[in-house]
């Protein structure tokens, strides 16, 4: 796993840093945390010193990221194995299709992002009229929103669960 490194460092006397596991999931939610604040900080920036280059309808691609970061998290991986929970009208079917499909609406984010930038604001007839910090930052928010549910999904440890 990528957050293996984290495992042996030596933190000092504090609370958060004891056991092992739990050393990962913390430093995987400050991290992941820290990534989507910052995603959501670059389109509150956009929107307070440019107001009238970004439409409201460009914020959609941030609002399905987000749902797709809850999409991603709100299902354990004992459920995706199908060892937690067998009930219900799914099991583990449903848990990965629900997994699946947060997915997708986070690459989907992604590449509307990249899509709108590429379209409005890099490729356009008239540069001087055109913000290119606006195009960017939309994008680096949904990819900043879509490495954090990445982080957040695969730099935790379940086992205490």
């Amino acid at each position: 796993m990528p957050m293996d490194c984290m495992d042996n460092i030596n933190w000092g006397n504090c609370l958060w840093f004891e056991g092992r596991s739990e050393k990962r999931n913390v430093f995987a939610g400050m991290i992941s945390g820290l990534l989507f604040a910052i995603g959501w900080w670059l389109i509150i920036d956009v929107m307070a010193v440019n107001p009238g280059q970004v439409p409201g309808t460009y914020h959609i691609c941030g609002l399905v990221g987000t749902l797709s970061f809850f999409m991603i998290n709100s299902v354990s991986n004992s459920q995706i194995r199908g060892e937690a929970y067998s009930g219900g009208w799914f099991g583990p079917r449903g848990a990965r299709s629900w997994l699946f499909m947060g997915f997708v609406l986070g690459f989907a984010a992604v590449i509307a992002a990249s899509w709108i930038t590429i379209d409005n604001f890099v490729a356009v007839k008239f540069p001087a009229q055109s913000n290119m910090t606006v195009g960017f930052e939309l994008l680096f928010q949904n990819a900043f929103i879509f490495a954090a549910s990445l982080i957040y999904k695969v730099g935790r440890v379940e086992d205490q669960w």
